[in-house]
């Protein structure tokens, strides 16, 4: 017992790597220093895990439609998945809209903007090519390029079908199983890196920009993280609390080593097996984290599009541009189609956002003022990202009634 109380949780020893990690880059960045030397130890962290997630997916996927009990209940699970993540989605980019109205955070602000950021522009290949682009020509190529909503649907299309070969298809299907299970067994091993991987990612993150860039920029970050802040209380906890009637402390409790590897890798895809294995803790069953998580992990982007209608309303202010209600409903539609293929890796939305940017007809420059601020910024969208996934999974398991009474006494007494 008392090696049990000696040993620290990986949720502390995080907590500590970030302190530490921010110390770091104040020190780093006040001696002049060059912050990345830490680079290489964060990006190991985040290709570790990346490493994992292909994989993750596609076994967890296959096992859990296949692993449903009836095509009936994975029609039913889908349905209500993909409800869910399009209504909070869309609830998340009307809030970044409605307060970026209010508080208008690009007004009066004069920055230079000379610097050059170079950003890959992205097309507008519109709605029906976006819809063709899910389906890939080569799965295989669609692994290797890391397209996660080819590989979505691939791994959802075999599941389906590997569900109605009944018993017949079952030792395929358990060859799904154990592949998860050594997955996650792997996610395990990796997960020792983590605290030194947090320490390096918010180490560089500090020492790069430290407070001469957060500090002309801090009410954009502080309307970010507001906004976040609102809607995980207006949209995750009312549902959590009378759709999936779960206690609200005891899920905070199993989310904290997954809300601290979101904020401090800024990855939603390092985040899948933590969370997947958070939510099972809680009672989710395998099938339902195995469908819900890996799903949302790609089309679930809450905080992505929170950002994408502040960024749009901050850059027009700045510039000058009137949006009108057309283009803010633009935005809005936008802001839903871009978050849905916002791959989970740091900075990629910098990618993305010049599509909504082009649509409403933005100045590309814009792109500059909000790219020395994106780390930080992403660190509360990545975090939204992630709890949103989480608070989707647990409000299917219960509406499916997964949750004994039992377990939600227990969850109730732990929380208490």
């Amino acid at each position: 017992m008392t090696q049990n109380r000696k040993k620290m949780s990986l949720p502390a020893k995080m907590g500590i790597a970030l302190v530490l990690g921010v110390i770091a880059g104040l020190i780093w960045q006040w001696a002049g220093w060059d912050a990345h030397v830490f680079k290489p130890f964060g990006d190991l962290f985040i290709r570790l895990i990346r490493m994992i997630v292909i994989p993750l997916v596609v076994s967890s996927l296959v096992a859990g439609a296949a692993g449903m009990d009836n095509l009936r209940k994975l029609g039913r699970v889908a349905s209500k998945t993909l409800g869910y993540y399009l209504i909070s989605t869309t609830i998340a980019v009307s809030l970044g809209l409605f307060f970026a109205n209010i508080f208008n955070p690009g007004v009066g602000l004069t920055l230079d903007v000379s610097k050059e950021v170079v950003v890959k522009t992205a097309e507008n290949p519109g709605i029906v090519q976006v819809l063709l682009n899910i389906v890939p020509i080569n799965p295989l190529g669609a692994c290797a390029d890391g397209n996660l909503l080819q590989i979505i649907f691939i791994s959802l299309f075999f599941g389906f079908a590997l569900s109605t070969l009944g018993e017949k298809g079952k030792p395929l299907l358990r060859v799904f199983e154990l592949t998860m299970d050594v997955m996650i067994k792997i996610t395990h091993v990796v997960m020792l890196y983590a605290p030194f991987g947090v320490f390096a990612l918010i180490a560089y993150t500090v020492g790069l920009h430290g407070l001469k860039v957060i500090l002309p920029l801090a009410k954009v970050i502080v309307i970010m993280y507001a906004i976040a802040f609102i809607h995980v209380v207006i949209v995750y906890l009312p549902v959590l609390k009378f759709i999936a009637k779960y206690p609200i402390k005891s899920f905070f409790k199993e989310m904290r080593e997954p809300l601290l590897v979101a904020f401090s890798t800024c990855s939603s895809g390092a985040t899948l097996p933590v969370n997947m294995e958070a939510v099972q803790r809680m009672g989710v069953s395998k099938s339902t984290a195995s469908f819900t998580i890996p799903l949302g992990n790609t089309i679930n982007m809450d905080g992505a599009a929170i950002y994408l209608s502040l960024a749009a309303v901050f850059v027009a202010q700045v510039y000058g541009v009137s949006l009108g209600l057309s283009q803010q409903l633009t935005i809005i539609l936008m802001g839903i189609l871009a978050s849905i293929g916002s791959i989970g890796v740091p900075a990629f939305l910098l990618v993305v956002i010049t599509m909504v940017f082009t649509q409403v007809g933005l100045p590309m420059e814009g792109v500059a003022l909000i790219a020395g601020i994106d780390r930080i910024i992403d660190m509360a969208r990545t975090t939204v990202n992630i709890l949103g996934d989480a608070t989707a999974a647990v409000t299917i398991a219960g509406t499916e009634g997964e949750f004994k009474q039992q377990d939600l006494a227990n969850a109730t007494s732990q929380s208490a």
